[in-house]
C-alpha cells in the first residue's frame, strides 16, 4: 500500500510517499515547500507530482495520509484524524502553537481535497500512554492535575524508532515485536531479562527517554516542548518561580516572557551565536565563552536525564544517540559517555570517531552497548497508518 506522510509545519509542508508491501518498505518520493501560508496550493503541487510521476492516478493509488501531529491533550495514540482529533488540536493549541494550528489545518485542507482517502494522526506523545502515574505526575493541586497539567512527553515516533531498532541491533525480536504491535496490542512483557534503552534524541529539539521491554517509562519533556532540555531556541526547565520574579524585575508582561522563552532562550539565548550547534561549537573552539557555556549546559542536561533513567531502571543496556546532533557528532557523544566507567560504560575512540551508522561504538569490554542509529519518524508514521487502517487500506 502506498502511505503518503505530511509533516506540516507553521510555513512549510513536507512529504515524503512510502510503499508498504509485505517486510518490503520502499521511500517513493519526497519534497517539501518552505514560505507556506496556505497549504492548499502546496498539497495540490505534491499531488500532481505524484500523479506525474506514476505514483498514483487520480482516483486510486494513495491508500492512506499520516500525520506526525504534536499534542492533542488527553487526545492520543493512533487513530483516525476526524474532527475529534482536529478539536483536540486547537483545544491545546496554546501548548505546542507553531504546530498545534498547521496540523488543524492541513489535515482539514487534505479531507477537503482527498475525500475518499483515509487520514492517521500518530500523536507525538502515543509512546508516552504507559508511563507510570507518579511518572507522569506534577507535584500540583488535583485540580491543575484534573485539567491536564502532567508529563505528556514528545518525540514518540523517534524513540519508538529507537526503541525497535536498538531491540533488532540487540538480537531481541521479542522486544522488537513488542515494540511493532504497541498500538495495537499495548504493552507486554518479553521473556528473560528486561530490555533497558536510554534514547536521546538530539536536534533542534531534544529529548531523552527510558524504555524498558520497547515501553516507555520516563520522559525529559513534559506538558510542553518547551521542557527538558535546553532547545535551539526554548528555554527546557526552568524553575516556576522564574516568571513572576522576571515580571518583578525586568518589568515585562507575559507575552514577552513567552516570546522569549520559546524564541530567544536555549542555546541561541546561552550562546548568543546561533541556535545551530555546529556553529556554536565553531565559536567555542574560537575562544567564545558563552558558547562553550552553551555546550556545557546541553551536555549537563543530557547527563542529568541519562543518569537519572540509569538509576530509574537499575541499568542500561544500551545508551542510544539520534537526531541531528546526535548522530554527526564523536565530540559530544564522548563527552556523554565520559566517567561512565565505574557504571559499566566505556566507548571505542575510534568506532565513535568514525560514527558508522548503527554499528556498536562501545569498547568490547564495556557492559553497556552505544549506537548512533538515524532518525526515520516518517518511517515509522506511515507503519503506523498502514497499521491502523489495516485491511480498509490494503483491499483499496
Amino acid at each position: 500500500m502506498n502511505i503518503l506522510v505530511a509533516n506540516l509545519g507553521s510555513t512549510s509542508f513536507k512529504y515524503r510517499l512510502f510503499r508498504l508491501t509485505g517486510s518490503q518498505e520502499t521511500l517513493l518520493a519526497k519534497g517539501g515547500y518552505e514560505r507556506v501560508t496556505d497549504f492548499g496550493p502546496p498539497i495540490d503541487d505534491c499531488l500532481s507530482l505524484l500523479r506525474a510521476a506514476g505514483h498514483i492516478s487520480e482516483t486510486s493509488g494513495l491508500h492512506g495520509v499520516g500525520f506526525k501531529t504534536v499534542h492533542g491533550g488527553e487526545v492520543t495514540g493512533c487513530l483516525l484524524a476526524d474532527e475529534r482529533v482536529e478539536a483536540a488540536l486547537l483545544a491545546v493549541a496554546d501548548l505546542a502553537p507553531a504546530h498545534n494550528p498547521a496540523y488543524a489545518a492541513g489535515i482539514r485542507q487534505f479531507r477537503q481535497k482527498l475525500p475518499d482517502v483515509p487520514l492517521v494522526a500518530l500523536f507525538e506523545t502515543a509512546f508516552y500512554q504507559w508511563v507510570p502515574g507518579h511518572a507522569r505526575r506534577y507535584a500540583v493541586p488535583e485540580e491543575w492535575h484534573a485539567a491536564g497539567v502532567r508529563r505528556y512527553g514528545f518525540h514518540g515516533a523517534s524513540h519508538k524508532f529507537i526503541a525497535e531498532r536498538s531491540a533488532e541491533l540487540l538480537g531481541r525480536s521479542d522486544v522488537a515485536g513488542i515494540v511493532r504491535r504497541l498500538y495495537q496490542d499495548g504493552p507486554c512483557t518479553a521473556p528473560g531479562a528486561p530490555l533497558r534503552v536510554i534514547s536521546c534524541h538530539l536536534g533542534g529539539s531534544s529529548s531523552v527517554t527510558a524504555i524498558v521491554d520497547g515501553v516507555a517509562i520516563g520522559t525529559s519533556m513534559g506538558l510542553s516542548a518547551q521542557s527538558g532540555l535546553p532547545q535551539n531556541n526554548r528555554v527546557g526547565d526552568l524553575d516556576s518561580a522564574t516568571i513572576p520574579f522576571v515580571q518583578r524585575r525586568l518589568g515585562l508582561a507575559t507575552a514577552d516572557i513567552e516570546r522569549q522563552l520559546s524564541q530567544e532562550s536555549g542555546l541561541l539565548g546561552l550562546s548568543g551565536v546561533s541556535n545551530d550547534l555546529r556553529e556554536i561549537r565553531a565559536a567555542a573552539l574560537a575562544g567564545n565563552r558563552r558558547a562553550q557555556t552553551a555546550i556545557d549546559v546541553y551536555i549537563h542536561a543530557i547527563r542529568h536525564w541519562v543518569g537519572a533513567f540509569w538509576f530509574e531502571m537499575g541499568g542500561c543496556d544500551a545508551l542510544v544517540f539520534t537526531g541531528g546532533i546526535g548522530e554527526n557528532n564523536p565530540w559530544l557523544r564522548e563527552a556523554v559517555c565520559a566517567r561512565l566507567h565505574e557504571l559499566g560504560l566505556a566507548l571505542d575512540p575510534a568506532r565513535n570517531a568514525a560514527s558508522p551508522a548503527e554499528t556498536d561504538l562501545a569498547a568490547r569490554d564495556s557492559r553497556t552497548r552505544v549506537f548512533a542509529i538515524p532518525a526515520n519518524e516518517e518511517l515509522v508514521i506511515a507503519r503506523e497508518t498502514a497499521r491502523c487502517l489495516g485491511p480498509r487500506a490494503a483491499a483499496a
